[in-house]
């Protein structure tokens, strides 16, 4: 401590200044540089929702741009501090090389996340089937992605997870067909119950007319002759329509005369006489 107060004391006042001004300079310049980072990032996100572009890209976009800016800024204000940059970079470059062979999964993730946002398989606001999850798309970071389950659980599935396994996108087209199986007695008349089947689709408003419902018998079942009905329907109505066709199906085919059997089986015991 005595040696350090002697060193301070020996200090001209024009070094102390010096240095003063050469901290106080990289701190304003790192305030600024910071400032101008964001306003680069917000400008390029403004500019890419006006061309309509996909909101995964804009935010995928947006991350790292903001990040390779920032670091630019850091890297400035230090070599303002009169630090010499160059052997800094190499040092980080041999960081980086360090961290990444530690840290693969994280540069696998990385790559999977511009995988994600260069052939977009699903967008925000999607409802997919990724990584083992199912659930409606809030976010794709860069090492992660953001799904909201339907009842309403925050779930984060790594992007190598995701693009490691199939990708199911519910939402990537308009309509979705319903595949019902619609099972009748034996003993029912066959097309008592497929012209009740066709007048109950015909008269819900949700169940398209284009492309036409299939109606056809698909299985002569153990205890009942098994129909599918596959009617087309909006993506947005296929859960709802799917609950009150099973429900309106059920009860307009008992109306008719039709019944609806459950599985069952019919035991028999034979009982021989032992010879005494």
């Amino acid at each position: 401590m005595e040696a350090l107060q002697d060193w301070v004391a020996n200090l001209e006042m024009a070094t102390i200044l010096a240095v003063a001004w050469q901290v106080l300079g990289a701190i304003l310049i790192f305030v600024v540089g910071r400032w101008i980072a964001r306003a680069i990032v917000k400008l390029m996100r403004n500019t890419m929702k006006k061309r309509e572009v996909d909101e995964l890209i804009i935010s995928f976009l947006s991350n790292i741009v903001y990040v390779v800016l920032l670091l630019s800024v850091v890297l400035i204000a230090v070599g303002y501090l009169g630090v010499q940059v160059t052997p800094l970079i190499a040092v980080l470059g041999g960081a980086a090389l360090a961290v990444g062979l530690a840290l693969q999964s994280s540069l696998s993730n990385f790559a999977s996340g511009l995988m994600i946002v260069g052939f977009r398989p699903f967008t925000r606001g999607h409802f997919v089937e990724a990584g083992g999850v199912s659930g409606t798309v809030q976010k794709v970071g860069i090492f992660q992605t953001e799904l909201k389950t339907p009842d309403n659980r925050h779930v984060i599935v790594p992007n190598s997870a995701i693009t490691s396994s199939p990708i199911t996108n519910y939402s990537a087209y308009e309509t979705r067909r319903v595949d019902l199986v619609i099972g009748v007695d034996y003993g029912d008349d066959l097309k008592l119950a497929r012209s009740t089947i066709e007048r109950v689709l015909s008269e819900h408003e949700k169940v398209l007319d284009d492309p036409e419902p299939t109606i056809m018998v698909l299985d002569l079942g153990d205890s009942s002759v098994d129909f599918a009905v596959r009617p087309w329907v909006n993506a947005s109505d296929f859960w709802p329509v799917r609950g009150e066709l099973l429900q309106l199906l059920k009860e307009e085919l008992e109306k008719a005369g039709c019944s609806i059997p459950f599985p069952q089986r019919d035991v028999h015991l034979h009982q021989t006489d032992k010879a005494a």
